[in-house]
């Protein structure tokens, strides 16, 4: 029998550990909130470009990490299923639910698959995005946070729906037109679909298949290597993705001092 004081100790080791574990845990949760709660400040009040886009770089770099953690938790949970797969460990239902709905979230409808075959065409959308490409295309298309759409919308990002009333009406909108430039409740929720967009809309299937193979190569998934599958991201095409390549060599620069 162990003694009455030791046992004590252990029990007041655990009650300890349980206490830090769940201190850390609320402390992350409220981080995580406070970062995707984050209201876009007043850009168009700084005059010194210099400091706008390091204002800008500034607040939009934590919502840009919050998003990916959010696809990267996602695909780890995904290659360990796959490791399980390749082990000939098949799925219970509820791994197999929540296969499903990460499917369904992804925009795969092919649920009838095997699961290693869902598994593979997930980790090809399930994947993050380089945060110097999400900062540097939400300046481009936000004017640095200063545009109308940026502050009325929350819309970093330019992106059109097509449901009357869904956002704002471009000034210069053709006639006849029905699209619209998409508003969000919060900056957060523009990141997060701006990341939805490339990992699913068939634009983008170019740069997926180049982010499998830099990470099958063992190679560094960066924005500069991604820029010029963005060719369909505007009706400007190649002008695009070399204003975007030129942003990325600014910011990497910045970065650098």
């Amino acid at each position: 029998m162990k003694p009455l004081s030791l046992v004590r100790t252990h029990k007041q080791r655990y009650i300890l550990a349980l206490g830090l574990a769940v201190l850390l845990a609320l402390m992350w949760w409220l981080n995580t909130s406070r970062v995707e709660s984050a209201k876009l400040p007043d850009f168009k009040i700084i005059r010194d470009i210099p400091e706008l886009k390091t204002r800008f770089f500034g607040f939009l770099e934590p919502l840009a990490k919050a998003a990916n953690q959010a696809v990267l938790d996602d695909r780890d949970w995904l290659l360990q299923l796959k490791a399980e797969l390749d082990k000939g460990k098949q799925p219970g239902w509820i791994k197999q639910r929540s296969l499903n709905h990460i499917a369904d979230r992804y925009g795969l409808d092919d649920k009838e698959s095997a699961p290693s075959e869902l598994v593979k065409q997930l980790l090809l959308r399930v994947d993050t995005i380089p945060i110097s490409l999400i900062l540097v295309q939400a300046a481009a298309e936000s004017g640095w946070g200063r545009s109308r759409f940026a502050r009325q919308g929350n819309n970093l990002f330019g992106e059109w729906c097509y449901t009357k009333g869904c956002g704002l009406v471009p000034k210069n909108r053709p006639v006849g037109a029905t699209h619209e430039v998409r508003a969000f409740n919060r900056p957060y929720d523009s990141v997060t679909s701006y990341l939805h967009t490339l990992n699913t809309h068939p634009a983008y299937k170019m740069l997926r298949q180049k982010r499998q193979a830099l990470r099958k190569a063992d190679r560094a998934v960066t924005g500069f290597a991604l820029a010029d599958t963005l060719i369909f991201y505007s009706e400007r095409r190649q002008a695009y993705v070399n204003e975007i390549k030129t942003m990325l060599r600014q910011y990497n620069q910045l970065m650098d001092k």
